[in-house]
């Protein structure tokens, strides 16, 4: 007997299979507490005054909130993962492309985090690296298997746990710079530019929130889809980088774990690395599950697994040769899913037909010209990399697309006029 795939890996997500308001704020709160995110809000701390801090947080999240908050409405509508929406824009073998790319990253995200956990508790315990490696890996990948459901029960564990530890963290590091007054005060010793502020910002969360609609499609309504993830972004997006950026502020760590080992809060510090790196890790290895699953047609749950043991037995090789090549291919990501929205709301007039009932084309050519033109409109041109990529892909694939249909609709009227006048 044909087993239940019960995460819906190549198919619509159907009306009694969704979740409600709480269920999905609390999943899309995981989702962006990102463990990237603090790493970022470092950053941002060590060069910025806490005035601009402010600032440049609340206008790029705004811009990732517009962004993912329009992902989860196309997906919540058609109740469809991030790679199946690709077809629409992609073609069938042309979203392999956009799959691949997702879902490789992801696995390599993955294995980076498993040893970004590894490398401080083995430094701060004496264990063996490998089995911390190998009982993290395991234990990730087994609640990624379990889908949806295990994604929301850790999100209830992991939210409140990070958000308790790390508020306590900050309390101590504000009281060590003279309290809020001195907080308002700071000065860093080398400023950044508000320009590459915004673009770490931005650039933190632009790639992995392209995977937005492989967690909003389980909402109920388009509306409670796209209030979740707003809410969740300027939630869980400004405490990630809030304590990042006041614990670089107090002690010159960009590392909350490292800040954490330094107020003597060790413990603490293990669990919110761990929970957070889990929820991160745990949403990487789902995603790269559809995605793959999406090429290979395997089922999502079998392919977590080949892809949580691959990412954990170079997960240290991946940590050691392969940040930048990811960070590299993170730009390439911001514009798929700025073609899936210009396919979706510019020339579909958010309105898809049926996936069930759809032919898609084999590749889509314009799409892939648009994503290449986008990647490198993020490498190349001065600005914001992610939304130079976006702002770029959009422009070539809603343009050559309606270039291509007035060049159709042209040739296709000249065969009618010549058939009238052979007939006459």
């Amino acid at each position: 007997m044909k087993q239940t795939d019960h995460e819906f890996s190549l198919q619509a997500v159907p009306g009694n299979q969704r979740n409600g308001f709480w269920k999905m704020f609390v999943v899309m709160l995981g989702f962006t507490f990102f463990s990237a995110s603090m790493l970022s809000g470092g950053e941002l701390g060590a060069g910025l005054t806490m005035e601009q801090f402010i600032w440049i947080v609340l206008a790029g999240n705004l811009i990732l909130g517009l962004y993912t908050g329009a992902l989860a409405y196309i997906a919540a509508k058609t109740g469809l993962s991030t790679h199946l929406l690709a077809r629409y824009a992609f073609g069938e073998k042309g979203s392999y492309l956009a799959s691949f790319l997702l879902g490789g990253t992801q696995v390599g995200w993955f294995g980076v985090g498993l040893a970004m956990f590894a490398v401080p508790v083995q430094r701060v315990t004496g264990l063996e690296m490998w089995p911390i490696i190998i009982m993290a890996g395991l234990v990730m990948t087994a609640s990624a298997y379990y889908g949806m459901k295990a994604l929301a029960i850790l999100s209830f564990a992991a939210v409140p746990a990070i958000t308790i530890l790390g508020s306590l963290s900050v309390f101590k590091a504000v009281d060590t710079v003279g309290g809020v007054a001195g907080l308002m005060q700071y000065e860093p010793a080398e400023t950044i530019s508000l320009a590459a502020a915004l673009t770490i910002c931005v650039g933190s969360f632009a790639s992995g929130g392209t995977l937005t609609p492989d967690f909003a499609r389980f909402a109920k309504t388009r509306r409670s889809a796209v209030i979740t993830t707003l809410i969740a972004f300027f939630i869980g997006n400004t405490l990630m980088f809030t304590f990042g950026a006041i614990g670089a502020m107090a002690t010159g760590f960009s590392d909350i774990s490292e800040v954490m080992f330094t107020q003597g809060l060790i413990v603490a510090a293990i669990i919110v690395l761990g929970l957070n790196i889990w929820t991160t890790n745990d949403n990487s290895l789902y995603a790269s599950g559809l995605g793959f699953s999406n090429i290979t047609k395997i089922k999502k749950s079998k392919v977590v697994i080949f892809n949580g043991i691959t990412g954990t037995i170079f997960a240290l090789w991946l940590y050691n040769n392969f940040v930048g090549w990811l960070t590299l291919l993170g730009g390439a990501l911001p514009p798929i899913g700025a073609i899936l929205l210009a396919d979706f709301f510019l020339l579909n007039k958010g309105k898809y037909d049926s996936f069930e009932k759809m032919t898609f084309k084999t590749v889509n050519w314009p799409a892939i010209i648009a994503w290449g033109s986008g990647f490198a409109a993020a490498q190349l041109l001065p600005g914001i990399p992610p939304l130079n990529g976006m702002i770029g892909s959009v422009i070539i694939y809603a343009g050559l697309s309606i270039l291509i249909e007035k060049v159709n609709q042209t040739a296709s009227s000249n065969v009618k006029k010549g058939g009238l006048k052979y007939d006459y």
